[in-house]
């Protein structure tokens, strides 16, 4: 396949990005604030979510780059996981913690991206056989059949869910069960398969027209772009199954705006920051992760078409950039935290599935 140019560039700057991500103790920090190209910004980054180190390591699976084994290793001496093997908001490099927290999505991605390197060879897994066990284990420890028994936050770090209202957010429920599906194709354990099976069925017991932000004693009907999420990697249900489509299409007509993917109604986060704790929220602009995101899910709908219309639409906006920001903004005025780690790993899945990547 001939490629574009451009394409060809921004795998290039993607695998750069990652690289430079990927420090040598293993964390895979967000944003690495100490090179130059990043965005003054990016210092607000420059710390661990194991969720978007884990989406960067099976990015880094499409292009040779070896970055896991490291982060793995390092994932097992992260603050608090020795006792609870579960991790939480987000860490400083060294493993401390820097957030208290606890979104069970991001303890799923590391169990996800660790069957992502080693589902063809499951031997070589057992070299991280503590981290599956220990992690897995934490998920199913805090799981109470119909809900999670601790307090819980939303991947975007903005809402919570609470135990006495049997409440979940619906992509972070869905990644769960997909972890623990995971852990145990690698290391057969009828807990964790039970534990995965009875979190489908309670996701997919509370929706029957489509799916939205959370669910419980007390429904939050929002649309959220996450539940692409149950599409790819979760796999919760076939892409074309119709309460899927019904999302999407939902998805496409609230969330999106000239074909960019914003992350839920009435977004104002644009990640500018004072003072380091204060949001100045000049309003949102759209997510190219989540455009990417968008184009994954409609390669898994066979339809390459629909997939290039949100694969193409940032490129069409990044034109003489070397980088791929968090947010693009229909204004001159605000910037965005550049360069995203994720970012660059949801660019190179969505080109792997696009087949530019062999």
């Amino acid at each position: 396949m001939v490629m574009d140019k451009q394409i060809l560039d921004l795998l290039k700057a993607s695998r750069e990005v990652i690289a430079d991500c990927s420090l040598p103790n293993g964390a895979i920090v967000a944003s690495n604030s100490a090179k130059l190209h990043s965005h003054k910004e990016a210092k607000n980054y420059n710390f661990v979510w194991p969720r978007d180190a884990s989406y960067a390591c099976v990015a880094a699976n499409m292009i040779g780059l070896d970055i896991h084994e490291k982060f793995f290793k390092w994932c097992t001496k992260a603050e608090g996981w020795e006792k609870t093997g579960l991790f939480y908001q987000y860490y400083h490099a060294d493993g401390r913690k820097a957030c208290f927290h606890f979104q069970p999505d991001q303890t799923a991605c590391v169990l996800m991206a660790i069957f992502n390197y080693y589902k063809h060879d499951k031997n070589k897994c057992m070299k991280f056989e503590k981290l599956i066990k220990k992690s897995a284990d934490g998920l199913c420890r805090i799981w109470d059949k119909t809900h999670f028994n601790l307090m819980t936050q939303d991947l975007w770090e903005e809402r919570l869910c609470f135990p006495d209202l049997n409440d979940n957010f619906t992509y972070s429920l869905a990644i769960c069960s997909k972890g623990l599906s995971c852990a145990n194709e690698l290391i057969p354990n009828k807990k964790w398969s039970k534990t995965s099976d009875e979190m489908r069925r309670v996701l997919l017991n509370n929706f029957n027209d489509y799916f939205y932000r959370s669910f419980g004693k007390i429904d939050d009907k929002q649309l959220d772009a996450s539940l692409l999420g149950l599409v790819w990697p979760a796999r919760i249900l076939n892409a074309n199954d119709e309460i899927m489509k019904k999302t999407i299409s939902l998805i496409e007509k609230r969330l999106a705006k000239n074909s960019g993917i914003y992350r839920y109604e009435n977004d104002v986060y644009d990640g500018w920051m004072y003072q380091k704790t204060i949001h100045r929220k000049k309003g949102a602009g759209y997510w190219p992760l989540l455009n990417f995101w968008m184009s994954i899910c409609w390669m898994e709908r066979n339809n390459k078409t629909k997939a290039l219309e949100y694969y193409d639409k940032v490129l069409g906006d990044m034109k003489n950039k070397k980088f791929i920001p968090e947010q693009i903004f229909d204004n001159k005025i605000q910037v965005a935290v550049s360069p995203l780690l994720w970012s660059h790993s949801m660019f190179i899945i969505a080109s792997k599935k696009l087949g530019y990547i062999q």
